[in-house]
């Protein structure tokens, strides 16, 4: 199975990777390029899915870009590492909530390399720590399949600033909180990358 590893160390803004997925998930239909998993940055933004309100922006002032993913609104910044992917389901199961539980499962199974146990929680999507009594979020899914090809992507919050989320409800859960791994355990982050791609990969030959 050909997937293309893409690695940007540069912040990409959010419209242009957009750009870059629906042309590749075109190209991919038409078999004219491969799969791709693609780890980055954003700069500072904030962007909505199809089942978003506008009751969950908290601060009106905050620029909102709404996508076709399908989710509710969150945050990307620096200090959180992004993985995008275009992935066609034809090649393996046509079944999107297995598709989901795969990247669950990369995610936690990545996390626990560096001792951190993580959970999937079937009512709001997203992986989640259990910090003392309160759950919080440390990694937001999104994901839209068009044509049996699944892309958007997910994020795991490494240390990026946790006070942005303060502006939003985020992923429009009102009861539960959200953190990042530095919080979390204080240590070197460095493999997360290589090691959730890696991870992903295995995991995706199903």
């Amino acid at each position: 199975m050909n997937i293309e590893i893409k690695k940007s160390i540069n912040p990409i803004k959010y419209e242009n990777a957009l750009k870059i997925m629906e042309e590749r998930l075109l190209n991919l239909y038409q078999n004219k390029s491969n799969e791709l998993i693609w780890t980055l940055q954003h700069n500072e933004v904030y962007t909505a899915g199809t089942s978003f309100k506008n009751d969950e922006i908290l601060d009106k002032s905050i620029k909102i870009i709404k996508t076709n993913r399908g989710g509710k609104i969150t945050f990307h910044g620096p200090g959180q590492l992004i993985c995008y992917f275009v992935i066609d389901l034809k090649k393996r199961k046509k079944d999107i909530r297995h598709f989901v539980s795969t990247i669950e499962k990369t995610i936690i199974e990545t996390l626990r390399y560096f001792d951190i146990e993580t959970f999937a929680d079937k009512k709001n999507i997203g992986i989640w720590f259990k910090d003392n009594s309160e759950i919080k979020k440390v990694a937001a899914i999104g994901v839209r399949v068009s044509k049996w090809i699944a892309y958007h992507g997910f994020s795991i919050n490494i240390n990026n600033d946790l006070n942005k989320y303060k502006k939003i409800i985020p992923c429009g859960i009102k009861d539960k909180g959200v953190t990042n791994l530095q919080n979390i355990k204080n240590q070197n982050y460095e493999k997360l990358e290589s090691k959730l791609v890696e991870t992903f990969i295995s995991n995706l030959n199903y």
